[in-house]
């Protein structure tokens, strides 16, 4: 019995040891994947920085929004790479052939794989229906904002900024507290007048649903083109309305990723965006409930390929390649499959099926301790052409180099 209870200890171990290697994998290539997706996709909303007058705070923030979404599309992925990593690693240790010789079930590799697969869905699941779909409205509505806010479109310190035609701003500095110094503005709106603004320093304020740029400590050129005469006015306050330039706030339109998840088949009348692209919507929710059954299928499917003690000789090669093949295959028939209800919405249980019918024949497999022969077949060939080319290829020789 005390042997027993030691065993099971053991077991145990191995159990937190395989959940502990694929987490530490999975954090390592999550976090290099998503950053390099995240960075190609934040250079292109680098114009809120340069043209839209947003700080770099801002600029992270509203990119960050995006990450949930990244995470949603690269996490599967990360854990299928992970997984091989975990699982190669063990078989060129020889790890799965010390398992094999102690005696125990294939059960004390596949129940680690699963837990790790279970809490991959559960995050899937999380992502896909709750987090994902608040980031990317939020972020909608923060990219909205900063097309309307017209203190960012103009504020930019050492640049001539058209508000409209025929009328440039331009600012030497803006202080923290939201001052403005060493304005100038040109307005040649009206015909054959022209008039330049100066002042020392100014603010935008808002005063009864207004929008008034104040400046202080200016004069005002008034230019008639006709006959070139000039007037000069100084003034200590002055008031110029921008109200007219703002342009109007809207709403805005949420896409089908960026709608809550149990609202997207309940569409309002007024609502254009959802009455246009109903089929859509349909697709979209469908999609996000189908996501978390894909880590299960992929972690049966690194199981199948690579849960298996295989001898020094054979070659892990081709093994890798077909848990890849199988992962990439799968989810790009699981993209297929949304196009198809795209246009047959009547097709939807094709979503749910394809994952389900993968994760019942590989559970079906590994119940009856079977492999894809094509993969028997390929790790022969590579050992084969493998010794071959031993035979071919000259010996290297060994011995002091001098």
């Amino acid at each position: 019995m005390q042997i027993n209870g030691e065993f099971r200890g053991v077991l145990k171990t191995i159990e937190r040891y395989i959940l502990r290697r694929s987490f530490a994998a999975f954090v390592i290539t999550i976090a290099a994947m998503t950053g390099v997706v995240w960075a190609t996709q934040a250079l292109r909303q680098l114009d809120l920085v340069t043209s839209k007058g947003q700080t770099l705070l801002q600029f992270a923030y509203i990119t960050s929004l995006a990450l949930p979404f990244l995470v949603l599309i690269i996490a599967p992925f990360a854990m299928v790479i992970a997984l091989i990593i975990v699982m190669n690693g063990m078989s060129r240790d020889s790890e799965l052939i010390v398992v094999n010789a102690a005696g125990a079930s294939r059960g004390l590799i596949l129940r680690p794989i699963m837990v790790f697969s279970l809490l991959m869905s559960l995050l899937t699941g999380y992502l896909a229906i709750s987090l994902s779909p608040s980031s990317l409205a939020q972020l909608r509505e923060e990219i909205t904002r900063v097309r309307v806010d017209l203190v960012a479109n103009i504020v930019k310190p050492g640049r001539f900024i058209s508000i409209e035609d025929e009328l440039t701003f331009h600012i030497r500095n803006r202080s923290g507290d939201g001052v403005l110094e060493g304005l100038l503005l040109s307005d040649q709106r009206e015909e054959n007048t022209w008039f330049i603004y100066t002042a020392d320093t100014g603010r935008i304020i808002e005063v009864s649903n207004r929008t008034l740029l104040v400046m202080f400590n200016g004069t005002i050129q008034r230019r008639t083109l006709d006959d070139d005469n000039i007037s000069i006015v100084s003034f200590e306050s002055y008031g110029f309305d921008l109200s007219s330039m703002i342009p109007e706030a809207q709403e805005p339109v949420f896409k089908s990723s960026e709608r809550p998840t149990f609202e997207l088949l309940d569409i309002a009348e007024d609502d254009a965006y959802g009455q246009k692209n109903r089929d859509r919507l349909f697709v979209e929710f469908h999609d996000r409930l189908s996501l978390p059954l894909y880590p299960l299928a992929f972690g049966l499917i690194i199981f199948l390929f690579l849960g298996t003690a295989r001898t020094t000789r054979q070659d892990a090669g081709m093994a890798i390649f077909g848990a890849m093949a199988s992962a990439i295959l799968l989810r790009t028939l699981g993209f297929a499959s949304t196009l198809v209800v795209s246009t047959l919405p009547e097709a939807y249980p094709l979503v749910y099926a394809l994952p389900s019918a993968a994760i019942l024949l590989c559970g079906w497999m590994i119940a009856l301790n079977k492999r894809p022969s094509w993969i028997y077949a390929l790790e022969t060939l590579g050992i084969s052409l493998s010794e071959r080319l031993r035979k071919v290829l000259p010996k290297r020789k060994t011995g002091d180099l001098s």
